[in-house]
């Protein structure tokens, strides 16, 4: 796996990152072919995830309190040591500011947003508790779409910020949602999080803007929440952008992990690296 800058933060990451949205959660997500969710993978299964992952050179793995139960379990993984290195061997990603209740939403489940600084101080408190961990590597702002409000206004940056100054988290940024948001995000953060594919090609100012600051970039959305028509041309799209420093990939399924992981080497391969 090649490993990459995240920026100036001092963190080194995989290029293919982990998602653990499917470990936590089944209501609210977008399957390919309107397939209905399948239900949460097993222990044993979670477990063969994380293995796998560690087998193939990903060290970020990319949670937040809003899949679910993902935290949790990815904290009972990491703590377990053994195949899965310990959690030393891990940069873990999670977030602030978003909650998704099961229940809400007519059945399919609902997000709700807070973004005040106790609200974000007790988030992160309680990633912590979850993951098992004194620290963070990264925690980015979960963005409802108000980028720009979030960003200037809310206060959740600078709790952020605080949190850092504690020694609680080693990198902040915001997951953004808009072209605007994403550069004001490049200007003020450590890392930033867009989407990016061939499909979805706007945000690449935003790559571009980041890379020449020093600023981390992770790639969500990449295989267009499962709809790239060939997920490897996607993979070695994205990884051959210049600035990305990990593009994350959710899933429950070790093989589809180990494919990916095979085009990531392609997309390296093929960039000369």
């Amino acid at each position: 796996m090649d490993v990459r800058p995240l920026g100036a933060t001092g963190l080194r990451v995989g290029a293919l990152g982990l998602g653990t949205v499917k470990l936590g959660r089944t209501r609210g997500l977008k399957y390919p072919d309107a397939q209905r969710a399948p239900a949460l993978p097993g222990d044993d299964a979670a477990a063969e995830l994380l293995r796998t992952a560690a087998e193939v050179g990903v060290n970020l793995v990319d949670t937040a309190p809003a899949y679910g139960v993902a935290e949790e379990r990815l904290g009972a993984l990491m703590a377990a040591g053994g195949w899965f290195g310990g959690r030393d061997r891990w940069v873990v990603c999670t977030k602030a500011g978003e909650e998704f209740d099961e229940r809400g939403g007519s059945g399919a489940g609902e997000s709700r947003f807070d973004f005040s600084p106790g609200a974000i101080r007790a988030s992160v408190e309680r990633s912590l508790r979850r993951l098992r961990t004194d620290r963070v590597e990264v925690v980015l702002l979960h963005s409802d779409g108000r980028d720009e409000w979030i960003i200037r206004e809310s206060g959740a940056l600078d709790e952020l910020r605080r949190l850092k100054d504690r020694g609680l988290v080693r990198a902040v940024g915001v997951s953004t949602k808009a072209v605007e948001g994403g550069l004001l995000a490049a200007e003020v953060c450590d890392v930033v999080m867009v989407t990016h594919n061939p499909a979805h090609t706007a945000e690449r100012v935003v790559i571009d803007a980041a890379a020449a600051r020093g600023v981390g970039v992770l790639v969500k959305k990449g295989l267009a929440s499962g709809h790239a028509p060939d997920a490897g041309a996607a993979v070695r799209f994205v990884l051959g952008t210049p600035g990305v420093s990990s593009m994350i990939v959710g899933t429950a399924s070790a093989a589809h992990l180990r494919e990916n992981a095979r085009h990531a080497a392609q997309a390296v391969r093929g960039s000369g690296a």
